[in-house]
């Protein structure tokens, strides 16, 4: 085990390797409007407030679909089931697949006025409220209007740099 003992500001490289070993789940952000449709995977989420319900993503502001997320003003956070790995890269660019192909598959809820994956383990629709720029990120708040939650599957995480799946398992009494 490496620990970074030196006092002041950890190294970029130490806390990337520390992040690395914070277990997240895996995202699809959507959009759809007037600057276009793209999604992204990504893992910075967070719930912030029941009152009114509102979660919190960071997009790398390098992204190209950055400015369209903010700009768009409404978003679909998609979290990944288990068997959704294949999907999480192709939105991560780890694979040649165009957005457009992406979006093309008989995958998504048409119904909605953003891509809201069919079956995505939850899927919350929202309009970004405000935005943070911080670091090489921004922080976009969204507040969410419409919530679908899928019951049963497992979930779909980034641990260590890579995937796994990681069942639900029965709640255990404090």
């Amino acid at each position: 085990m490496s620990v970074n003992d030196a006092p002041g500001i950890p190294s970029r490289d130490a806390f990337r390797e520390a992040m690395a070993h914070l277990p997240a789940a895996v995202n699809i952000l959507t959009t759809d409007g007037p600057s276009g449709r793209c999604g992204i995977t990504l893992s910075a989420v967070c719930s912030v407030t029941d009152n009114p319900p509102t979660v919190l993503v960071c997009v790398n502001r390098s992204s190209a679909m950055h400015d369209v997320f903010s700009a768009n003003g409404r978003v679909c956070l998609n979290v990944l089931g288990g068997d959704q790995q294949e999907l999480a890269l192709h939105f991560a660019g780890a694979t040649e697949v165009s957005m457009a192909e992406r979006f093309s598959w008989d995958i998504w809820d048409r119904s909605q006025d953003v891509p809201v994956l069919e079956d995505a383990l939850v899927a919350v629709v929202g309009t970004v409220k405000d935005r943070k720029p911080m670091g090489s990120h921004s922080v976009l708040f969204v507040e969410i209007e419409q919530v679908r939650t899928r019951t049963g599957g497992q979930s779909l995480v980034y641990f260590n740099r890579s995937f796994h799946r990681l069942d639900s398992a029965p709640p255990v009494a404090c």
